[in-house]
């Protein structure tokens, strides 16, 4: 798996501006990338507590997607089994982590991991199911076996409340 290019965060400023601008639905479409995606996750899962991701994400990014002129369809626009997985990738990114490392440092250790290609899910699901009606619109776990170095406890579905990461 190749990892993708990025311009790097030089702060966490840029980061919180990524967080607080999707949300507000002020950032531009064309700075609205993978990285983007990833730095606005981890901002909501250490700086923003009263938030769940799990929870908020979908529908902020789906008024995020329709303020820039996407659409959320059955093809195209918001995605649930992407979203959830993503953020389930992120709470295990966090936990290897120090609690004190600066915002902008995580986002971009994150971002030099294989989680910088937007293939990434591909190691865990079909294409054909990741990409389905069906998985757009709700959770699907993942579908290929042997999913090794323990994805297999942050990928499946859990009962438990998701924690708080600082």
């Amino acid at each position: 798996m190749a990892k993708r290019e990025f311009v790097r965060f030089t702060n966490d400023d840029e980061v919180r501006a990524l967080g607080e601008g999707m949300i507000a639905r002020t950032v531009p479409k064309a700075r609205w990338t993978h990285a983007a995606h990833w730095a606005s996750t981890l901002w909501m899962l250490t700086e923003r507590p009263e938030m769940l991701p799990e929870r908020d994400l979908p529908g902020l990014i789906r008024a995020y997607n329709e303020s820039v002129g996407g659409q959320n369809t059955d093809i195209a626009g918001y995605h649930e089994t992407i979203t959830q997985a993503s953020i389930r990738a992120a709470r295990a990114f966090l936990r290897g982590r120090e609690a004190d490392e600066p915002l902008f440092v995580r986002c971009n250790a994150l971002m030099d991991t294989e989680l910088s290609d937007p293939d990434w899910l591909l190691e865990y699901w079909k294409k054909e199911t990741l990409f389905s009606v069906e998985a757009r619109k709700r959770w699907v776990e993942p579908d290929k076996q042997g999913l090794g170095r323990g994805e297999e406890l942050w990928l499946h579905s859990s009962n438990e409340q998701p924690e708080v990461l600082s």
